[in-house]
C-alpha cells in the first residue's frame, strides 16, 4: 500500500471507527432502557393475571381503570421525559451543576403536575359512567383507582431519575430496580388482593395500593443510587433540593409539554381505533387488542433506542459537535430499523401461534378471531417498522430540544391521515378491521418520514451554522 493510499483511506477508517463507537455507545444505553420498559410491562401483566382470579368483571374494571389512569400519567410522563435531553446536553457541555438542576426541576415538575393529575383517577367512576360504561364495572374500576392514583407522583419521580441516569451514561440501576420490583410487586399484589399473612383482603383496591407501594419503593431505591452511589454521587442531586429553579422549569415545560400532547394524540388514536373496532364486531375488537399488545411489546425495543438517541444527540449538542449529532441520529435510526425489522419478521412467521397463545382453540368463534388476529399482525408489519422509526427519530429530535414541530406532525399524521384513512377504508371501502390497521400504518409511516426529514434539516442547519461561525 502506497503512502497516498494510506492518506486516502485514513478518513474512511476514521469514519468507520466513529460509527462503530457510536453503535456501541447507543447499544450500551438502549439495552438496559428497553429491558427496563419490558420489566414495566411484565409488572402490569402480572397485575392483570392476579386480578383475573377475581373474575372477568374485575379484569374489565382494571382495563377501564388503566385507561383513565394512563390519560393522566401519560401527560406527566411527557413533561418528565424532558429531563433526559436537558441533562444530556449539560453532560456533553461538562456542566455538572446544570445536570443536577435538570433533575431537580424534573422532580419539582413531577410533584406539581401530579397533584392535579390525581384528581382525574379519583373521579374515575363518574367519568366512566358518563362515557356509557356499566355502573357496576365503573364502581369496581374506582376501587382499583383509589389505590392506584397515589402512585403517580413516585412513578414520575422514578422516571425523572432514570432520565438523569441515562443522561450520564449509567442507565443500569433503573433496570436492576425494575427487575427486583417485578417479584416484589407480584407478592404484594397477591397478599393485598387475597388478604394473606394477616393482611386485610382488599381485592381491587389492594392491587392498586400494592402498585403504589412498589412505585414508592422504586423511587426511593433510585434516589438512594442517585444520591449515594458512584458515579452519581458527585452531582449532589439533593443539593438545594428545596429551591425551585423557575427559569429552567419553564424551559423543561416548553420542551416537555409538546411531548405530552403528542403522546396523548397517539394514545387517543389507538383508543379511537378500538372504538371503531367495537363498531365492526366483538371479534374485531378482540383481535385488535391482541395486535396492540404485541405492538406494545415490540415498541419497547425502539423506545429504548429512541431514549438512547436523545442522550447521544444531547451529548453532541452540548459539546457543539454537529458531525456527532448527525452520526448519533443516523446510527440510532439504522439500529432501530434493523432490530424492529427482525422482530417484525418473527411476528409475521409466528402470527398464528401468537393468536392461538392468547385465544386458544376452545374459545367461542376461536377460528374467526385467530384468523383475524393473524391477518392484523400481517397487515401491521409496516406499522411495526414505521412505529419503530418514528420513536427513534422523535428521540433524536428531543436531544436537540425540538418538540413543537413534531407535535404538529403528530396531529397531521395520526389524525388527519391515520384516523381518516382508517375510518374510510374500514367503513366506506368495506375492508373492516384490516382497513383500520392500514390507516394506522399510513399515518405512522407519514409521521416517521416527516421526523426523519426534520432531523436531517436541523442537523444540516446546525452543521452549517457551526461552519459559518468557524470561518469568522
Amino acid at each position: 500500500m502506497t503512502s497516498l493510499d494510506k492518506i486516502e483511506r485514513g478518513p474512511v477508517a476514521a469514519h468507520r471507527n466513529h460509527l462503530a463507537v457510536e453503535l456501541t455507545e447507543t447499544l450500551t444505553l438502549a439495552v438496559p432502557i428497553a429491558l427496563t420498559q419490558l420489566g414495566q410491562i411484565a409488572m402490569m401483566t402480572t397485575d392483570l393475571a392476579l386480578i383475573g382470579r377475581l373474575g372477568d368483571e374485575a379484569v374489565a374494571a382494571a382495563a377501564l381503570a388503566h385507561t383513565v389512569f394512563f390519560i393522566s400519567f401519560t401527560f406527566g410522563m411527557g413533561l418528565v421525559s424532558a429531563v433526559a435531553p436537558l441533562a444530556a446536553q449539560a453532560f456533553g457541555a461538562r456542566d455538572p451543576r446544570l445536570v443536577r438542576r435538570a433533575l431537580r426541576v424534573g422532580l419539582w415538575t413531577a410533584l406539581l403536575i401530579s397533584l392535579p393529575m390525581v384528581v382525574l383517577p379519583l373521579y374515575g367512576e363518574q367519568i366512566l359512567v358518563m362515557l356509557g360504561q356499566a355502573p357496576t364495572t365503573a364502581r369496581l374500576a374506582q376501587r382499583y383507582l383509589l389505590g392506584l392514583a397515589w402512585g403517580i407522583t413516585p412513578a414520575l419521580w422514578f422516571l425523572a431519575i432514570r432520565g438523569f441516569m441515562g443522561a450520564v451514561n449509567r442507565p443500569e440501576p433503573g433496570l436492576w430496580i425494575t427487575l427486583a420490583a417485578i417479584p416484589a410487586n407480584a407478592v404484594l399484589v397477591y397478599l393485598l388482593i387475597h388478604g394473606e399473612l394477616g393482611l386485610p383482603r382488599l381485592e381491587l383496591f389492594g392491587a392498586g395500593l400494592a402498585t403504589t407501594i412498589v412505585n414508592s419503593g422504586m423511587f426511593l431505591a433510585a434516589l438512594g443510587f442517585a444520591h449515594g452511589r458512584r458515579p452519581f454521587r458527585k452531582y449532589h442531586v439533593l443539593g438545594r433540593i428545596w429551591r425551585i429553579d423557575w427559569p429552567l422549569m419553564r424551559r423543561l415545560i416548553v420542551i416537555g409539554a409538546p411531548i405530552s400532547i403528542a403522546f396523548l394524540l397517539e394514545y387517543g388514536l389507538f383508543a379511537a381505533a378500538a372504538l371503531l373496532m367495537g363498531l365492526i364486531s366483538t371479534t374485531a375488537l378482540a383481535a385488535h387488542q391482541i395486535a396492540l399488545q404485541v405492538t406494545a411489546i415490540l415498541f419497547m425495543v425502539p423506545f429504548g433506542i429512541g431514549m438512547a438517541a436523545t442522550v447521544r444527540v444531547g451529548h453532541a449538542v452540548g459539546r457543539n459537535d454537529p458531525a456527532a449529532v448527525k452520526r448519533a441520529g443516523f446510527v440510532a435510526t439504522l439500529l432501530g430499523i434493523a432490530l424492529v425489522s427482525a422482530l417484525t419478521l418473527t411476528v409475521i412467521l409466528g402470527r398464528f401461534a401468537i393468536a392461538r397463545f392468547f385465544f386458544g382453540e376452545a374459545v367461542e368463534s376461536g377460528g374467526a378471531v385467530i384468523e383475524l388476529t393473524a391477518a392484523l399482525l400481517m397487515v401491521g408489519a409496516t406499522f411495526f417498522v414505521a412505529d419503530g422509526i418514528q420513536t427513534v427519530a422523535a428521540g433524536a429530535l428531543r436531544g436537540m430540544n425540538d418538540t413543537r414541530v413534531p407535535l404538529l406532525f403528530a396531529a397531521i399524521s395520526y389524525w388527519l391521515i391515520g384516523f381518516t384513512s382508517g375510518y374510510g377504508l374500514a367503513f366506506w371501502a368495506g375492508f373492516g378491521a384490516v382497513g383500520v390497521w392500514v390507516g394506522l400504518s399510513c399515518g405512522t409511516a407519514v409521521y416517521a418520514a416527516l421526523l426523519i426529514l426534520r432531523f436531517r434539516l436541523l442537523a444540516n442547519r446546525l452543521q452549517f451554522a457551526t461552519s459559518a461561525k468557524g470561518r469568522r
